[in-house]
């Protein structure tokens, strides 16, 4: 939900996700910490790892001050573990952190498109400078016949989280709630920038 809400909504929406509900509600709510819930995203992904389902969920919650992002995994049971188990974790980012919040989305028929349509799939990618990668490449001066060495030429990228959300695999309203979302952390971000 984008409009002001509370960790009930929240919890409500975990519950729906059904994706090891009380841990994850646990995990986010704790980090929460009695801030007012402004706005979330809960997103699960399921995915298959060679003959195994494996299951992740992204929690995002919007506070007046902070970003709350949680993240829970399964893991089959494994030499440390006899026994199937999950990892839990949240991290917290203050609002004057978020430096980029890019949103993607992917319309059909274009030519077509007016205003307020729905889009098939989003994806929002936000970065705060926690994890930053570099992609290099050998660099060329454009001379077929040139053997000398140039060097490298690379990009620097901050995209610390990026969640896709698609009308087939998650239905329009999650399409819907993450573009909410994002627009809801670009109004919060601006304002603590600002």
């Amino acid at each position: 939900m984008a409009h002001p809400t509370s960790v009930a909504d929240l919890r409500v929406a975990i519950d729906r996700c059904g994706y090891y509900p009380d841990l994850v509600a646990e995990t986010v709510e704790s980090a929460i910490a009695g801030e007012q819930v402004r706005a979330f995203l809960v997103h699960h992904e399921a995915t298959f790892d060679r003959d195994e389902l494996r299951r992740h969920v992204t929690v995002l919650v919007l506070t007046p001050s902070r970003l709350v992002v949680g993240h829970t995994d399964d893991s089959p049971p494994d030499e440390s573990s006899p026994t199937p188990y999950a990892i839990s974790s949240v991290e917290t980012v203050p609002l004057s952190r978020i430096g980029s919040i890019a949103v993607s989305r992917t319309v059909a028929d274009p030519d077509r498109y007016r205003g307020g349509q729905p889009a098939r799939d989003v994806v929002v990618t936000l970065g705060w400078g926690a994890i930053s990668r570099v992609d290099l490449e050998p660099a060329s001066c454009g001379d077929p016949e040139c053997d000398a060495d140039h060097g490298y030429t690379g990009t620097l990228s901050a995209d610390d989280l990026s969640v896709r959300v698609s009308d087939a695999g998650d239905g329009q309203d999650a399409v819907r709630q993450a573009l909410a979302f994002a627009g809801a952390l670009s109004t919060a971000t601006a304002g603590a920038r600002g």
